[in-house]
This record gives structure tokens, C-alpha cells and sequence, in this order.
């Protein structure tokens, strides 16, 4: 540990590219958090659940409720969409058209669906970059350790510093990119199959939501 966090001090052999990926690894970090955050925090929920008490109230003609039920969701991503549903439904009652109520959930829906994928894509390719970055820091190292041993005019101790600097400082480039790359790319799988089972949800339970409304008609 002590021999990577020297790899940063300016002056060293491959710095600059230690300090990228520390950027690199910050970004990840900060994207990680934050989309984590809204996805299991602000935008999941027992869709199971929710979608029962709302086809309660919606059999029982009780829209206001149901969408007092979708508001006290705070902007969940579910309700968001089966509320604009029920608000077309609240507002012109049985006569509405079953188009005006699909179009009602389709606009819910391009408006939640952005926000949930939004940013989750740069996790995978800071995981990329951070991979290449640590690539170039290693080609670097094995530039310097061969230049070492090419050059004339140094002894054998002098070589075998600038050779073991110069392997020292691909290894380190490439474990930092690699432990960087690896949590990159756990923590886009897990939030992206996290967002697809949410789209999952929306898609499901808003058409079995549109039958309900409409009766099929």
C-alpha cells in the first residue's frame, strides 16, 4: 500500500497516470452513490404491493384515494406513471377513451424512464477507461524499465533501480486501474438490472392498470 500511495507524489515515475485514475475512481464513486440513491431509494417499491390497494380502490371507484395513495409515493417511479393514468380517468370518469388513457401513461412513463437510465452508463465506461488508463501506465513503466537497460553508461545497480522503478510503476497503474475497473462494472450490473426490473414493473402493471380502467374495451 505504502509502495502505491508513493506512485502519486509528483516526480515519481507514472504519477500522472495515478492521479487520472484517482479522478476516474472519484467519478465513479460520485456517479455509484448518486444513482444508487434514486434507483433503490427514491424510485423503487413493493410494486406487488402498491398495485393490489390500487386495483382496490380502482374496483371500488375510489380514484381520488388511489391517487392520494400514488402521491404519498414521494415521485416513486411506479406510481408516477399508474398516476397519470388514474388522474385522465379521475377527470372524465367512465366515458374516457381507452387511448387517452394509454397516452396519459405512455407520457408518464418517457418522463420517468430517462431519469432512471440517466448517467448509469458512464459506470461502464469509467470501467473501460480505467481499465485503458492503467493500460498506458503499464506500457509506460515497461518503456522506462527498458530504456533502462538499454542505456550505456549506467552500471548494473543503476540499471536495476530504473528497471525495478519502471516494472514497479506498470504494476501499480495496472492494479489501480483494475481496482477501479472492477467495482465499475459490479455496480452498473447490479443498478441497471435494478433499472430494468423497474421498467419491468411499470410496463406490467401499467397495461394490467389500462384493462382495469377501460374493461377491455
Amino acid at each position: 500500500m505504502a509502495e502505491i500511495l508513493e506512485g502519486f507524489r509528483p516526480g515519481v515515475s507514472g504519477w500522472v497516470f495515478m492521479w487520472a485514475l484517482l479522478i476516474t475512481g472519484a467519478f465513479m464513486v460520485a456517479i455509484a452513490i448518486e444513482r444508487g440513491y434514486y434507483i433503490w431509494v427514491k424510485s423503487s417499491i413493493n410494486s406487488g404491493k402498491f398495485m393490489s390497494e390500487i386495483r382496490r380502490l380502482v374496483k371500488a371507484g375510489k380514484y381520488e384515494n388511489a391517487l392520494q395513495l400514488c402521491d404519498s409515493a414521494h415521485d416513486k417511479a411506479l406510481p408516477r406513471v399508474v398516476s397519470a393514468g388514474l388522474r385522465q380517468m379521475a377527470r372524465e370518469g367512465a366515458s374516457t377513451d381507452f387511448r387517452a388513457i394509454q397516452n396519459s401513461v405512455d407520457e408518464g412513463t418517457l418522463e420517468v424512464i430517462p431519469k432512471l437510465q440517466q448517467r448509469t452508463g458512464f459506470l461502464a465506461m469509467i470501467g473501460n477507461v480505467a481499465t485503458l488508463i492503467g493500460l498506458m501506465g503499464t506500457i509506460y513503466g515497461l518503456i522506462v524499465a527498458f530504456n533502462a537497460v538499454s542505456q550505456a553508461g549506467y552500471d548494473a545497480a543503476q540499471k536495476s533501480a530504473f528497471l525495478a522503478a519502471g516494472i514497479s510503476t506498470a504494476m501499480n497503474t495496472t492494479l489501480m486501474g483494475l481496482a477501479i475497473a472492477v467495482p465499475s462494472i459490479l455496480v452498473y450490473t447490479f443498478i441497471n438490472n435494478k433499472t430494468v426490473q423497474i421498467i419491468d414493473d411499470i410496463d406490467e402493471h401499467t397495461v394490467k392498470l389500462i384493462n382495469l380502467l377501460t374493461g377491455n374495451r
